[in-house]
């Protein structure tokens, strides 16, 4: 396996003395593949000595501290981090995930999640891009930002916007995954993302990248990686990002978003610690919102919407600060204890008007409303991974803890009501905002062991991983003038999975995984228990795949159904709870890498069957859900010119599907594909290595509905041009 050491060590008929120095002896093993042989003759004297039977140890120690290597292409990775299990190979990996590399952010330009993430077939934004958040669906369910972990602990990303600039890797991890990850805060159900921070390579880096956007953002990024000492073992990695301006939308919507970010690292033989900080500003005027219909309005017609509708003087103002630590020990050269500290500051500020009840015509009242909230999050896991052989199998144990912990506050005043059209937007006055009114609080705290063991047989042929992880999630919510409500929930999420290999590039696997997740807040008015809160709720999912390397080009397919509890307010008693319960079927194939040289593919298909299995009363049954499309699709390529080294095209297609907007399934949008042209030229000059990209995302200009939610429909972006030099110095 490319990303591993493997260490065997063979003990014949020697001393239990001897078999425990042996032990502690590997720890002295440097890396590389080495065989070391201990023999001790038995001691003259029999009562000194305790004869054990011929015993063979095999194990695996991972390569610490360094990103998986990036596939054949570079746009992915061939790896990445499973949760506790560490860093893993595509083909090891039981599970589905994808791995977008540092290269692929910065060719295509990419500053957000949200832009990197619309590379795959399986996920979708469902929130306007340059809106006041991202908000993502996976495999058909919602994921928020705090879904996203930063180097693998949750709520240390900023809650609305996450920057990528400062990212190495984007990996995104599909399906339930509570034992691999810890419950996550909000209590995603299709899967998770995870940022690896960039770290000081061997090479040293100074990079500067100038940025243009329509309309007229400009921007600035400084990237700086060195690493110091005798054998380079401390490294500093910084990035420092501005830009400014207005966007593709119209109705002076502009964006000012600043980040500084610093990666420290020391490599040691055994030692690896690391430190990551950043501080994140995002402002942007006139964001835009997703937009609500009336019960009987008809689908609004996405080709008549030719500027923005947002109120030039609503906002998003946004601030993130956070630190994460984080250290690994080798023991012996087959045990690894580490830990991880993170902490995260939010302070958050909206002046927002929503358009909700839009009628057939679309006029809308709207609410102006004042929204605040802080945002305090603590962050920690320890853990040991250890690895030996019983007879022909060889275990990779792994004990992890985990203890998360946000504190909130929100703070919501209505100051004024506005009428509009979605379709010939009218700017009013702004209103005045009062002073900061009370904040009611809450918090979340979620508590975890977990215990995994990967059996491997047949030269690994065979990996057979079994787990279980003992969740705890305790939440207190004291909104203002309503009672306290607060739970104490425990529960076991056990998972088990397979991979075999019948030929070197061939990978079989299967997965049963099961998830804690948090339940959605009772509505603040319209129920008889406005604001209650519900102890997490347990979702499953079984999944069955196949996947194919063929050295430079990679495809993987899967099976997957995934059951998870809904909630509604029920009819007869107007209380609002986990009634109901969707069941998401579907079929994925990814590909990826280099078919032949100078030609890189990325993208894939999802084909999925969302369906309402208990519903309020009973009376949606067998209805698709709302917003899930029953076909996504993507797919970019790359060509390299034969003729003028350098030069690149990019082309990048994107379609979805139909999309219910209710759950009786009487409306619907319509599907939509999204076409995306690039090109990019490299050359050196005064011994300076140049980058020129340019893209055209949306290059016909298309207006459509993009996504579908219960909380209305998300826009798509109008066509938009992105150019930017970088040179490395």
């Amino acid at each position: 396996m490319p990303n591993h050491q493997i260490v065997s060590i063979q003990l014949k008929r020697t001393t239990l003395g001897s078999l425990i120095a042996a032990m502690f002896a590997t720890s002295a093993l440097h890396a590389g593949e080495i065989t070391q042989t201990v023999e001790k003759s038995e001691s003259k004297s029999a009562s000194e000595t305790q004869t054990l039977e011929a015993v063979t140890v095999k194990a695996i120690k991972e390569t610490r501290g360094k990103p998986m290597p990036a596939y054949a292409g570079g746009q992915v990775a061939s790896g990445g981090r499973v949760g506790l299990l560490g860093n893993k190979s595509v083909m090891d990996t039981p599970y589905s995930m994808t791995s977008y590399t540092q290269e692929l952010i910065q060719n295509q330009q990419a500053t957000t999640v949200a832009d990197v993430v619309a590379n795959d077939p399986s996920v979708r934004n469902i929130n306007p891009r340059f809106g006041r958040f991202d908000q993502f669906t996976i495999r058909g369910f919602s994921l928020s930002n705090s879904e996203i972990a930063f180097n693998g602990l949750y709520g240390l990303v900023p809650t609305y916007t996450v920057p990528v600039e400062s990212a190495e890797r984007v990996e995104i991890f599909k399906g339930p995954n509570t034992l691999l990850n810890g419950m996550s805060p909000s209590g995603a159900v299709g899967g998770s993302i995870n940022i690896a921070p960039k770290r000081a390579t061997d090479k040293d880096i100074t990079q500067f990248t100038a940025s243009y956007a329509t309309e007229s953002v400009l921007g600035g990024h400084l990237d700086v990686g060195r690493r110091f000492g005798s054998d380079g073992q401390f490294g500093a990695r910084v990035n420092a990002v501005h830009q400014d301006g207005d966007t593709a939308f119209s109705n002076d919507q502009s964006i000012k978003r600043s980040l500084v970010s610093l990666g420290l690292d020391l490599r040691g033989e055994k030692l690896r610690l690391s430190s990551d900080m950043y501080h994140y500003e995002n402002r942007g005027t006139a964001p835009l919102e997703r937009v609500a219909l009336l019960g009987t309005a008809v689908t609004p017609d996405a080709d008549r919407i030719s500027r923005n509708f947002a109120q030039k003087w609503s906002y998003a103002d946004t601030t993130d600060s956070a630190v994460l630590l984080r250290g690994e020990y080798d023991i012996t050269a087959l045990t690894t204890a580490y830990a991880a500290w993170g902490a995260r500051r939010g302070r958050y500020d909206f002046l927002r008007v929503s358009p909700i009840n839009v009628n057939s015509a679309g006029n809308f009242t709207a609410d102006t409303n004042k929204f605040l909230r802080d945002e305090d999050t603590i962050s920690n896991e320890a853990g040991l991974r250890t690895a030996f052989s019983t007879g022909f199998i060889d275990h990779a144990v792994n004990f992890n803890a985990s203890l998360f912990r946000i504190d909130f506050a929100n703070a919501e005043t209505t100051v004024g009501s506005i009428t509009s059209n979605i379709y010939d937007p009218v700017n009013r006055a702004q209103p005045n905002t009062p002073g900061t009114p009370e904040r009611p609080t809450g918090k979340t705290q979620l508590e975890s062991f977990a215990i995994t063991d990967t059996l491997s047989m047949l030269d690994e042929r065979i990996q057979l991983t079994l787990g279980v992880r003992k969740q705890r999630a305790i939440g207190i919510s004291t909104p203002a003038n309503r009672p306290r409500t607060e739970y104490d929930k425990d529960a076991y999420t056990p998972t088990a999975a397979i991979v075999i290999k019948p030929y070197d590039h061939v990978s079989i696997f299967g997965n049963y995984i099961e998830a804690l997740t948090q339940t959605p807040i009772a509505p603040s008015n319209g129920v008889a228990n406005p604001g209650a809160m519900f102890p997490p709720a347990k979702t499953k999912q079984i999944e069955a795949g196949v996947k194919v390397d063929l050295g430079t080009f990679t495809t993987t397919m899967s099976v997957f159904r995934i059951e998870r509890p809904n909630a509604f307010t029920d009819p007869v008693t107007n209380v609002f709870g986990l009634n109901g319960e969707q069941r998401n079927t579907g079929l994925e194939v990814n590909v990826f890498g280099e078919p032949m040289t100078g030609v890189r593919l990325l993208g894939g298909l999802m084909l999925l069957d969302a369906e309402l299995t208990k519903t309020n009363g009973g009376v949606n049954e067998g209805n698709t859900a709302i917003g899930v499309a029953k076909l996504n699709a993507n797919l970019g390529a790359e060509w390299d010119v034969g003729g003028v080294p350098g030069l690149t095209f990019t082309a990048r297609a994107i379609h979805t599907g139909e999309q219910y907007i209710n759950e009786a399934n009487t409306r619907e949008i319509p599907d939509w594909t999204r076409f995306d042209l690039g090109s990019r030229y490299v050359f050196k000059t005064q011994g300076k290595t140049v980058t020129l990209r340019a893209s055209v995302e949306n290059v016909s200009d298309k207006r459509y509905w993009s996504t579908a939610s219960q909380f209305g429909l998300t826009f798509g972006t109008p066509r938009t041009a992105i150019l930017s030099a970088t040179v490395d110095f």
